[in-house]
């Protein structure tokens, strides 16, 4: 599967029409925001004609296994390598029905091996944050796929998934030359992630203190978690998860509206 080294991760939105304009820029893969469903993912592989298309992720609480392994089957009979199934767990404040997120990402897998027409575990990536997910994600699938999470993350990630299993973090820029503005803009994205339990933990355990997180983050996290400046600023901390053992990139610049076409074009002259 043919992934690219770096791409784009974009939230779902009804009637988006800037996929095939991202594919015409050489990003090599979109992974699909806000838990897209299968029939959604299908629009965007029909938009396209060389760039893979994955879920960024798929919601394991909204859609059945059963469903999934079959709608799986019909876009790889009609788009063959170019689609990849990406599933997360979710995080606690999102459903009433949270419970042990190993146990029931475990049961799903399973139940997606069981199914009439299985998805192999190489058709398939999960994300993961903590030191047991990242090692399910090795054991039962492509790899990882992590999401808001520093460059130490990606080194971790590395260790715990081995040598041969994908790292595919997504990492969210700013593309700003003005220091105050972009970082502004940077803590503004991440307010939300930071009130919610798995993303806060997980930093926590990469060394950040509860004072770091608090009150919106402390600039060092920031600056950590959601790297901003000029493209060529933001192109070096992508190198920097290249080189801490990252297979692929996937960007989602912030700060410039829904659609913002101008950072996609900037960002793949810098790194394209």
């Amino acid at each position: 599967m043919e992934l690219g080294r770096i791409g784009v991760w974009k939230r779902r939105r009804e009637g988006d029409g800037t996929v095939a304009e991202i594919e015409a820029l050489g990003f090599g893969t979109f992974w699909i925001g806000r838990s897209p469903s299968l029939a959604e993912a299908r629009e965007y592989l029909e938009a396209t004609s060389t760039m893979t298309i994955a879920t960024g992720v798929l919601n394991v609480w909204r859609h059945t296994p059963e469903e999934v392994a079959a709608q799986h089957a019909e876009l790889r009979r009609d788009f063959g390598e170019r689609w990849l199934l990406g599933i997360g767990i979710g995080h606690p404040e999102a459903t009433s029905e949270y419970r042990k997120p190993l146990t029931v990402m475990r049961e799903y897998l399973d139940a997606l091996d069981a199914a009439d027409r299985p998805v192999p575990p190489g058709e398939r990536v999960v994300a993961a944050l903590g030191p047991k997910m990242l090692e399910l994600s090795a054991e039962r699938s492509l790899g990882a796929h992590p999401y808001f999470t520093p460059v130490e993350h990606t080194r971790v990630a590395r260790e715990r998934v081995g040598p041969d299993k994908l790292v595919a973090p997504e990492v969210t820029v700013v593309v700003d030359p003005d220091p105050d503005s972009a970082r502004a803009k940077a803590r503004e994205f991440a307010a939300s992630y930071l009130r919610l339990t798995n993303y806060a933990s997980n930093l926590l355990r990469l060394g950040f203190s509860e004072a770091d997180v608090a009150d919106g983050g402390s600039d060092r996290l920031i600056d950590a978690v959601v790297p901003h400046g000029s493209a060529e600023q933001v192109a070096e901390a992508v190198h920097a998860h290249l080189e801490a053992g990252a297979d692929h990139v996937c960007l989602q610049p912030v700060g410039h509206g829904d659609d913002p076409l101008d950072d996609y074009r900037t960002l793949a002259r810098a790194l394209l």
